[in-house]
């Protein structure tokens, strides 16, 4: 498993499949630092030389914010969004969908699960919600 910025990428896959494993970097990246670098895009992980691995790594570093850089810089972005109050920034801040999809069903991934809101039709759960709650005054 050569490690490349901090990330151990699978040995057993090709290299162009296993770059995608940074984050940051997709198919199209991980082809474009394949051929940059001129690697064979059919080796595999596990067979590439350390001079290769050097190489891929500067290559990267070099062109590409990646990682670590990266998250921080999307959560800047983020947060600058909540701070100035934006539409968008209102969206992140309530866990709802920020790219104008539909909420009034789907979007569970970003909503979470089902809160269900509604009556007690049972007579014993209802009596046992009413006896554990305190009486108002």
């Amino acid at each position: 498993m050569p490690r490349l910025m901090g990330v151990d990428i699978p040995g057993r896959k090709r290299v162009g499949y296993a770059l995608r494993y940074i984050h940051g970097v997709g198919p199209a990246r991980a082809r474009a630092v394949v051929a940059s670098c001129k690697v064979d895009a059919t080796k595999h992980a596990d067979d590439l030389t350390p001079e290769e691995v050097r190489q891929i790594t500067a290559f990267i570093q070099e062109h590409y914010r990646v990682e670590g850089d990266l998250r921080r810089e999307v959560s800047q972005n983020i947060r600058r969004l909540i701070s100035t109050g934006s539409y968008r920034g209102q969206r992140h801040r309530r866990g709802l969908p920020v790219r104008g999809q539909r909420t009034r069903t789907n979007a569970r991934t970003r909503k979470g699960g089902k809160k269900t809101v509604s009556a007690v039709r049972d007579k014993a759960v209802r009596s046992a919600i009413k006896s554990s709650t305190p009486p108002t005054t």
